[in-house]
């Protein structure tokens, strides 16, 4: 059997063309602290249990497999953030120049909208519905 250990943080790895953009990006806009930097190939930043690690072309999650593809950013598996006022978040990043993929869309659990992080990694903004 094997025992992991539960610190309570769920990491989240994503591919990203410039390590330092992407420090920037998540650190500026969505609220991140930054916790290493190993430029230009690896940091990783922290907001609330969330740790991303940002891995860059140099890193050795950049690295080509045994078949010759190489990972890349972008896809649509995305991390989810939780805002208290998604029109006032939306707003300021757009301010900002961050691109969207989508515009609010409202469902029956809330209002969700995906931007793009600079490599081109989807975002989720998620304002819960009220009760």
């Amino acid at each position: 059997m094997t025992i992991y250990a539960d610190d309570g943080i769920v990491s989240v790895r994503y591919l990203v063309d410039d390590v330092a953009a992407a420090i920037d990006f998540y650190t500026t806009h969505l609220g991140f602290t930054p916790l290493s930097t190993f430029l230009p190939a690896f940091a990783d930043v922290r907001r609330g249990n969330l740790r991303l690690l940002l891995s860059g072309p140099d890193s050795s999650a950049g690295r080509a497999m045994p078949d010759g593809r190489r990972p890349h950013p972008g896809g649509w598996n995305r991390i989810h953030l939780i805002v208290a006022d998604i029109d006032t978040q939306v707003a300021q990043l757009r301010t900002a120049g961050i691109a969207f993929r989508s515009e609010v869309i409202t469902g029956p659990g809330g209002r969700q909208i995906v931007l793009d992080d600079p490599a081109g990694n989807p975002v989720e903004l998620f304002e819960p519905a009220r009760a």
